[in-house]
């Protein structure tokens, strides 16, 4: 099969090309940039990639051709292949000689995360943040939240090290001056990311004190021998007939505590790249209904509704039946709407 890059669909496409020299770059977001110097979509040049961190806009260069091409993705090889004369690659500027690890099994994650989230504890701020959600302090124990380590990071990586875990390809790990650290993107509450089996494939980070990106994945991604995260699919509860989904670990561990619903959480609304194999998972454990969750915002935001749409499409494809919930539009989410009910109307 013919290979393209982004190198070559960019050109194509009019899109702001890559600085000299450089692997990964900015541009506006089509989903929901509001500002006109606002730069949010990544474009990844090394991995052929791209990921808006604030609304979840990603994918690979046929997702970007098709997007910006307005055509099924399906189309896109097709129409790049008609369009093959007209690719220009120009000489290529050496890319900066960072060599990352690829992504470990999700296996030796969960034990070097687990292992990483017992050597930790959980500020008393953030307990209060997570009880004025719902979740009871036991709950709060067992799902294994903690804050965010603020110092000590190359300590921490050497004796998760002295206990034979791996580091390398682990999100978040990474070299610097030869030995073995963590990339902490800020103070907050990290959040384990579930699979369907329940092991822990990455970390979510809630960061304090910021109104834009609250929710980032801790990551590596672009530092010696480090490794960047996916978008993980988190599971909250058992497979059931009935499965809810929705946008945010956070909001389906505090669901799934209030109302024993099992809850399927995607990393936002545009960022469906690792639901269908999850979808799949729950399919052969007898899931045979989705009831979809997302903020009420959906009604208002044309780039959620639009993401609403790309997952109507995906659960026809899987063969699996849906529906959503609605709820009182003055309680943005779910979680929130429950939360007041069980408190008293707003």
């Amino acid at each position: 099969m013919e290979l393209f890059h982004m190198v070559d669909v960019i050109p194509l496409l009019g899109l702001p090309t890559p600085p000299a020299g450089k692997s990964s770059y900015n541009i506006p977001c089509p989903c929901c940039e509001d500002k006109p110097k606002g730069k949010h979509l990544n474009i990844n040049l090394r991995k052929d990639v791209f990921r808006c961190p604030r609304c979840g806009f990603s994918g690979g260069v046929l997702d970007l051709y098709a997007f910006y091409a307005k055509i099924p993705r399906e189309k896109a090889l097709e129409e790049l292949l008609d369009r093959k004369g007209k690719i220009f690659r120009p000489q290529q500027a050496r890319l900066p000689a960072v060599e990352e690890n690829p992504l470990t099994g999700v296996e030796e994650r969960h034990a070097t995360y687990t292992a990483l989230l017992q050597s930790l504890t959980l500020a008393s701020d953030h307990r209060e943040n997570l009880l004025s959600r719902g979740l009871s302090p036991e709950e709060i124990h067992r799902l294994g939240y903690k804050t965010t380590p603020v110092l000590g990071f190359s300590s921490l990586a050497k004796r998760l090290r002295e206990k034979g875990l791996y580091l390398a390809g682990v999100p978040g790990f990474y070299k610097k001056l030869s030995q073995w650290t963590l990339k902490i993107p800020g103070r907050g509450i990290l959040i384990p990311v579930r699979d369907v089996q329940g092991q822990i494939q990455g970390l979510q980070v809630r960061l304090d004190n910021v109104e834009k990106r609250k929710f980032r994945w801790l990551s590596s991604n672009g530092l010696e021998e480090g490794c960047g995260a996916k978008t993980w699919v988190h599971l909250a509860g058992e497979p059931r007939p009935l499965v809810l989904l929705t946008e945010g670990p956070m909001k389906a561990d505090v669901i799934h505590f209030l109302t024993g619903q099992t809850v399927l959480a995607v990393a936002g609304v545009n960022s469906l790249s690792q639901l269908k194999p999850a979808l799949e998972k729950l399919q052969a454990a007898g899931m045979e209904k989705v009831m979809t969750a997302f903020d009420m915002d959906y009604l208002i935001n044309p780039h959620v509704r639009a993401g609403q749409e790309n997952l109507a499409h995906l659960l026809d494809r899987c063969g699996i039946s849906y529906g959503t919930y609605l709820w009182d539009p003055r309680y943005k989410g779910l979680d929130d709407y429950i939360w007041g009910c069980l408190c008293g109307p707003k």
